[in-house]
């Protein structure tokens, strides 16, 4: 038994030496196929890299080669280029040389011409000398007199003509400044249009549905009393469906009152505290609103170097009005119109644009400061050191002053364009016109009235006197009757201002 199991166990380990003869035999040949494997793809790539590298070098040799050649080429080229303009040169050279050969030639012949000339000259002086000496034994008299006598006989003779002709060419001027004058604010009206922007003295709001009117009226009417009382305005509830009515003549309070109204149905809490602190938020928004129109209107108009607090008076123009017209687009379109008109009389446009926009820039302020609005904007440019065209402009657009500058002129001709273009304001052409007339018929029906002339669309009233009837004391109490029988019979919008003129005058034209 242990014969067999040492034979068996030698047989295995025979076995496992000759399996492990043979993987190693196995193993050995695999690495040796693997090493000439890698040797020939080794030599592979050496004769790849080889081939590459001779393609290459061909490859550049080649684009070496034709990179020659077109330099080559090129060169011969230029060289063919520089060859013909170098025989272009020298024959303009030539022909050049052959000028001015040429002009010496012409220029030494005028010189003996001009010698020429003179000597003959020389030779005709002498000869109207001995002429005139002779003449002068004939006629007993010298050249001076015959001279002054001959002037003397064609000034009587074209005298008339002299006279004919002034007039009919000042008839032509006067046309001609008829025509370019009406040329002019024609191509100036042309050029501009802008919408017409009339402010009535109510604004209507919306409401989300009825029963927010009774939250606005509140407990015994306390919210509305708190509103009309801290914005100034009348409230109107009525029965239109879902609307409120604001009433006032300022739309400054008008525009609050709107606001705040609209801030407390946005927020649902009506109550008097809150309506306070939401018209105090409408006045901060108002003011804003105010500051950024005065910004629009001096970026519209390009207007620069202007002080804020212009900027801001500018923009409260917004909130007022001139007979339904808004301020602010009415001192826009001024500026604009009187700008254009500039443009075409070749003058500075900038400057009237400036003159345009703040000739009204008084009504900011004429709700709270004595005076019309002509001298307190005088006064406001004074304060911020405006120039003094400006001013002038300002102070003579209503005729209160002479005009000092074309630009003044021009500012006042935009004014009337703009307030009296149909539609811009809301009286019509047929009440203004009876308006004027009746302004007038009652005036000059007082005695001693010799003339009278309602200006500045009738806000005035110009009154000339008999000087030799009336003393200056007496035109006291005639200027207030005159106003008492205005104020009684006739309707009109603002204040009418009585200026009385007593004077002499002794008119003498030197000719």
């Amino acid at each position: 038994m242990l014969v067999e199991v040492f034979s068996f166990l030698v047989l295995l380990i025979v076995f496992l030496l000759a399996l492990y003869f043979s993987k190693k035999y196995f193993v050995d040949k695999q690495i040796e196929r693997a090493n000439l494997d890698s040797k020939m793809i080794l030599e592979h790539a050496r004769l790849d890299a080889e081939n590459l590298k001779s393609k290459m070098i061909l490859n550049t040799q080649e684009e070496i080669y034709k990179m020659k050649e077109n330099a080559e080429i090129e060169y011969h080229k230029n060289l063919r280029d520089l060859q013909r303009k170098e025989l272009t040169i020298s024959e303009k050279e030539s022909l050049l040389n052959e000028k001015i050969s040429n002009a010496n030639q012409l220029e030494s012949d005028a010189k003996n011409q001009i010698n020429e000339i003179k000597i003959k000259i020389e030779e005709l002086s002498k000869i109207k000398d001995e002429q005139i000496k002779k003449l002068e034994k004939i006629s007993y008299l010298s050249s001076e007199d015959a001279k002054n006598q001959l002037i003397e006989s064609l000034d009587k003779e074209l005298f008339h003509e002299k006279a004919n002709s002034i007039i009919n060419f000042e008839k032509y001027l006067k046309s001609e400044k008829e025509n370019l004058a009406s040329n002019i604010l024609a191509d100036a009206i042309l050029r501009y249009s802008c919408s017409y922007v009339s402010s009535s003295s109510v604004s209507a709001i919306r409401l989300p549905n009825d029963e927010i009117k009774g939250c606005i009226i509140g407990r015994e009417g306390r919210n509305i009393r708190a509103l009309e009382s801290l914005t100034g305005v009348d409230l109107i509830v009525d029965d239109t469906p879902e609307t409120i009515v604001v009433s006032s003549f300022d739309p400054y309070k008008r525009e609050i009152a709107k606001m705040a109204i609209e801030l407390l149905i946005s927020d649902g809490r009506i109550q008097p505290l809150k309506i306070e602190e939401m018209v105090d938020k409408a006045k901060k928004e108002v003011e804003k609103d105010i500051k950024k129109e005065g910004q629009k209107a001096i970026l519209d108009l390009q207007i620069c170097e202007i002080h804020s607090d212009l900027v801001e008076l500018i923009g409260k123009l917004k909130y007022r009005t001139s007979y339904g017209q808004n301020a602010l687009q009415h001192s826009l379109e001024v500026g604009h119109i009187a700008g254009l008109l500039a443009s075409e009389m070749h003058l500075d446009e900038s400057l009237a644009r400036r003159c345009g926009l703040l000739h009204d820039i008084g009504k900011t302020l004429s709700y709270t400061v004595d005076g019309s609005h002509v001298d307190i904007g005088v006064k406001i440019l004074k304060k911020y050191s405006e120039s003094d065209e400006v001013i002038n402009a300002v102070a003579s657009h209503h005729g209160d002053c002479k005009p000092e500058s074309v630009i003044s002129v021009l500012v006042q001709a935009a004014d009337t364009i703009s307030a009296s273009r149909p539609g811009a304001r809301k009286e019509n052409l047929e009440n203004y016109i009876q308006r004027i007339k009746k302004l007038e018929t009652l005036v000059s029906d007082f005695d001693f009235v010799d003339k009278c002339y309602a200006i500045q669309a009738g806000r005035e009233v110009r009154v000339i006197v008999s000087p030799d009837k009336v003393s200056d004391d007496e035109m006291v109490v005639l200027s207030r009757e005159i106003c008492k029988k205005i104020e009684d019979n006739l309707n009109y919008p603002g204040q009418i201002r009585v200026n009385m003129i007593r004077e002499s005058r002794v008119v003498e034209y030197a000719k």
